[in-house]
C-alpha cells in the first residue's frame, strides 16, 4: 500500500461527471454544500429519502413516483416508493423511443465465431413479438420464465419481454449440468424455458440437446420451450423436445408493434437469482423491479459515469448477477457489448480487440481475469489503443495490489480502476468506485451512495481500524423481497439478520483504510482462525499470487490437535515443482508481507482449484473434502472433479 494514488481524477473532467452535476443539483435544492465524495456520501445516508427522490427525478425514471419515499424503514421490511408504479422493461427501452432507433443497442461477439448487432428499433420489435408470444403461452403477471442461455441479444430481449408483462425472469448459463439447472429452475416452476441450441467455448462446439431433453422432461410446469439459434440447429433441437419450438417459430404469428408495459408497484418481483449452492440446494433470491432499477441507475450513472452513447462491457455469464447489472445499462442509453465464451480464445487479446473495435468505454471484468492477463505477460498497453476506455471495474474476488498496478502500467495509464463488491444477495454493490475521488492501490474507493456501510466487531460495535464484519445499518432499495418458497421469511432473516438484529450482515471480512477506502479480506465463513485469531484468506493470496512460480492458491483452516492450522494449496506455473526451497520462499513471503500468523503449517501442490460457475474459488467445499465431509451440491461447480484432488492427502494426516 502507498499514500500516492494510483489514479487521480482530472478536476475539470471530474466537474463534468454526472455525479458532480447531481451533487450541484442537491446543493441547489437543499442549500447544503459538499466537500467531496465522502461528505456527499454521509449526506446521502443521513437523507436517504431526499437522495432517492432526487435520483428518481434527476435520472428520469419512467413511472409515477407516488408521494412517499420510504415506508416501514426497517430491515427487513422497508418499502421504497410504496405508492409508485413503474415497469422495469419500459425504463430500459426508453432510449428506443427517445433517440435514434437505428443506433446500436447491443453488439455481440461469440468468441471468434459470431459477430452480430441489434439496433434499438430491432430490440424493441423483438421484445414486442416475444411479449405477445409469451402471453399466448400463458405467461402472466408473477409467472416465471427461465432461461439457460449464453450472454447474447436474444437473452436480453427475453428478459425485457418477461419484465414488460410483470412476469419474473431467472437465468443460468448453458454450461450448467442437468442437476445444476434442475436444482435452480425446479424450485421456481417456470411456465416457459428459453434455451440455446448449443454454444461455443474455447473454439469448440458444445451440444446441449441431450441435456435439454432431461431438463424439459423434469420441469412439469412448462407450457413452452423456446430454442434460440446459435449453432444454426435450433429447429432440430426444438424438434427433440416436448413442447419445443425455435425462436423464429415461437414469434412467427406475431407482428412487431410498440411493446406494452404493465406498470406495477416497485416491490413487484423482477428477478430470481440463485446463491452458489456449494453448501446445499441454491437459495432462490427474489429481487424487485424498483429496487434493482434504482440501485443500477445510481451505480451506472453516478458511480460509473455511464452516459448516453457509451459502450459498456462486462465479462459475465447469465448465471452471475453482473449480467443483470450489465443489462440495466440500457436505461442510461448505453450500447451494451456482449461476449460469450472463453476470454482467452483464440488468445488472451480478444477482449482488448473487442474494446478497440467497438470503442468500449467501460470494461467490466474479474480480479481473476486481470491476474491471468498479468501472469500471461500480455501487455495491452503496447498492443492496443483503448482510446475510448475510461473505466475498468473488477469484482468477483479481492483484487491484489499487483493487479491494481498492472492495470495502470500494463493495460492503460491514466485509466480509472474501480474495484467493486456487493453480491447476488443485493444484485448491486455495497462498496465501489466513483469518478471524483482518487484510487489507492489495493483499496476499494469507498461505500456506495446511500448505503450505510460499516465494519463491526463481534460485539456489534463499529470499527474504524481493524478487521471485522461488513454490515449495512440502514435499509436500501435492492434488499431482496425474500426467498422463493420461504413463506414466513425465516430463511431470509436467518441469512442476513440473525447475527445483528435489524442490521444486514453481508458475510464479508473487511476493514476501512486511512483514505476512507475499504479492503475486503474474503468471506467471513472462509476466514481462518488459527489460535483464535481471525485471518482473511485474501491476505494470503495477495502475497502468494505475486510469485511467478504460483499460478493460483486456495487456503483453508484444518482442524488439528484442538486448534486450527492453515493449509495452503497451490497450483504451480508450468514446469515448476513445489520443493522444500520453494515452500520456504512461500512461507517467507507470507510472513514478511502479511504476518507470522498467516504462515501455513502445510503447503500442498494441486493440479486444479475448484471454482463456481462464476469463477469464484470454493474454500468451503475444499474444507469439507479435507475433513471427510460430503460436498452437498457439486453441480454448482464448474470443475467438480477437482475436489477429488483434496481427498485423503497424506501431508494433511501428520
Amino acid at each position: 500500500m502507498t499514500d500516492k494514488p494510483l489514479w487521480t481524477p482530472n478536476p475539470e473532467t471530474a466537474g463534468q461527471t454526472r455525479l458532480a452535476q447531481f451533487m450541484r443539483e442537491i446543493e441547489g435544492e437543499t442549500g447544503a454544500t459538499f466537500d467531496g465524495y465522502a461528505d456527499f456520501h454521509k449526506w446521502s445516508v443521513e437523507n436517504r429519502e431526499a437522495f432517492w427522490s432526487h435520483l428518481w427525478k434527476s435520472c428520469g425514471v419512467v413511472g409515477d413516483a407516488g408521494d412517499r419515499v420510504i415506508a416501514e424503514d426497517t430491515m427487513p421490511g422497508a418499502v421504497f416508493f410504496p405508492g409508485a408504479k413503474l415497469n422495469f422493461a419500459e425504463n430500459l427501452l426508453a432510449p428506443a423511443r427517445n433517440g435514434d432507433a437505428s443506433r446500436d443497442a447491443l453488439v455481440f461477439w461469440g468468441e471468434d465465431k459470431v459477430r452480430r448487432r441489434m439496433s434499438w428499433g430491432e430490440l424493441s420489435d423483438l421484445v414486442s413479438r416475444l411479449q405477445q408470444a409469451l402471453k399466448a403461452a400463458g405467461v402472466g403477471q408473477g409467472d416465471r420464465v427461465a432461461a439457460m442461455m449464453p450472454n447474447m441479444p436474444e437473452t436480453i430481449a427475453g428478459m425485457l419481454a418477461t419484465a414488460s408483462i410483470g412476469a419474473v425472469w431467472s437465468s443460468c448459463s448453458p454450461d450448467f449440468g442437468t442437476r445444476g439447472v434442475l436444482d435452480r429452475f425446479g424450485q421456481i416452476e417456470p411456465k416457459v424455458l428459453i434455451a440455446c441450441d448449443g454454444y461455443w467455448y474455447a473454439g469448440k462446439r458444445i451440444e446441449v440437446k441431450g441435456k435439454l431433453v432431461e431438463i424439459v422432461d423434469s420441469l412439469s410446469t412448462l407450457n413452452a420451450v423456446v430454442i434460440v439459434d446459435y449453432l444454426e440447429q435450433s429447429d432440430a433441437v426444438a424438434g427433440a423436445l416436448k413442447g419445443g419450438k425455435s425462436l423464429s417459430a415461437f414469434i412467427e404469428p406475431f407482428k412487431a408493434s410498440a411493446p406494452e408495459f404493465n406498470r406495477l408497484p416497485p416491490e413487484h418481483p423482477l428477478y430470481i437469482l440463485f446463491s452458489s449452492g456449494t453448501t446445499g440446494i441454491p437459495k432462490c433470491i427474489v429481487h424487485s423491479a424498483g429496487g434493482t432499477l434504482l440501485q443500477h441507475v445510481k451505480e451506472h450513472r453516478l458511480q460509473c459515469d455511464v452516459r448516453p452513447g457509451d459502450r459498456v462491457f462486462y465479462f459475465t455469464t447469465c448465471g452471475w448477477m453482473m449480467w443483470n447489472w450489465l443489462v440495466s445499462g440500457l436505461a442510461a442509453g448505453a450500447t451494451l457489448l456482449l461476449y460469450d465464451g472463453s476470454p482467452f480464445h483464440p488468445d488472451g487479446n480478444i477482449l482488448f480487440d473487442y474494446a478497440d473495435a467497438e470503442d468500449m468505454t467501460l470494461f467490466g471484468t474479474s480480479a481473476k481475469f486481470i491476474d491471468s492477463v498479468r501472469k500471461a505477460e500480455l501487455r495491452p498497453v503496447e498492443t492496443h489503443k483503448l482510446s475510448s476506455l475510461r473505466l475498468m471495474t473488477s469484482t468477483g474476488s479481492p483484487l491484489s495490489p499487483e493487479g491494481f498496478v498492472f492495470v495502470g502500467e500494463g493495460i492503460k495509464p491514466g485509466l480509472q480502476l474501480a474495484s467493486i463488491s456487493g453480491g447476488t444477495d443485493i444484485v448491486a454493490c455495497f462498496v465501489g468506485g466513483n469518478p471524483i475521488s482518487p484510487v489507492h492501490i489495493g483499496e476499494i474507493q469507498g461505500a456506495m451512495l446511500a448505503m450505510a456501510v460499516e465494519v463491526w466487531d463481534e460485539d456489534g460495535k463499529p470499527m474504524r481500524e481493524g478487521k471485522g464484519e461488513l454490515v449495512c445499518t440502514r435499509a436500501f432499495p435492492s434488499m431482496p423481497i425474500g426467498f422463493f418458497n420461504d413463506p414466513d421469511g425465516e430463511k431470509y432473516r436467518s441469512a442476513y439478520f440473525d447475527r445483528f438484529d435489524g442490521v444486514w450482515c453481508h458475510g464479508d471480512f473487511a476493514e476501512w483504510t486511512e483514505h476512507g477506502g475499504m479492503i475486503i479480506h474474503g468471506r467471513s465463513d472462509a476466514t481462518l482462525n488459527p489460535g483464535g485469531v481471525r485471518i482473511g484468506t485474501a491476505e494470503i493470496y495477495a502475497q502468494v499470487e505475486q510469485m511467478e512460480e504460483v499460478q493460483e492458491a486456495l487456503a483453508i483452516g484444518q482442524q488439528w490437535e484442538d486448534d486450527v492450522r492453515v493449509v495452503l494449496f497451490v497450483r504451480m506455473a508450468d514446469g515448476i515443482e513445489l520443493d522444500d526451497a520453494l515452500q520456504a520462499s512461500i512461507r517467507k513471503r507470507i510472513r514478511e508481507g502479511a504476518s507470522p500468523r498467516h504462515v501455513p503449517a502445510r503447503i500442498v501442490a494441486v493440479a486444479d482449484i475448484p471454482r463456481t460457475k462464476s469463477g469464484k474459488i470454493t474454500e468451503l467445499a475444499v474444507r469439507d473434502v479435507v475433513h471427510g465431509r460430503e460436498v452437498k451440491n457439486k453441480e454448482a461447480l464448474a470443475n467438480p472433479d477437482a475436489l477429488e484432488l483434496y481427498r485423503d492427502i497424506a501431508a494433511l494426516k501428520a
